[in-house]
């Protein structure tokens, strides 16, 4: 399954994500800080959805109430509910 992520509350602007039986395949951020995105994707890649979740989930961006991370795990939320 291959969804589109429009992000809330951070500088990426969207989520490409690819999931297979619940492992994240592929996470492509559009926007946000280049390095940190691309590396959140690398290490994310592989792993269950449910454990991506739990390890981003509620990660702040200085004083925003959300962040990159977060908005990743938001965005596999959705597609661990469907």
């Amino acid at each position: 399954m291959r969804i589109t992520y429009q992000t809330k509350g951070t500088c990426s602007r969207q989520i490409d994500i690819e999931v297979e039986e619940g492992v994240v395949k592929d996470v492509v951020f559009t926007g946000g800080c280049h390095g940190n995105t691309q590396g959140i994707g690398a290490l994310v890649k592989g792993m269950k959805c449910e454990d991506v979740i739990s390890r981003l989930s509620g990660i702040r961006c200085k004083a925003k109430p959300t962040s990159c991370p977060d908005q990743l795990a938001r965005a596999l939320s959705q597609i661990d509910n469907r």
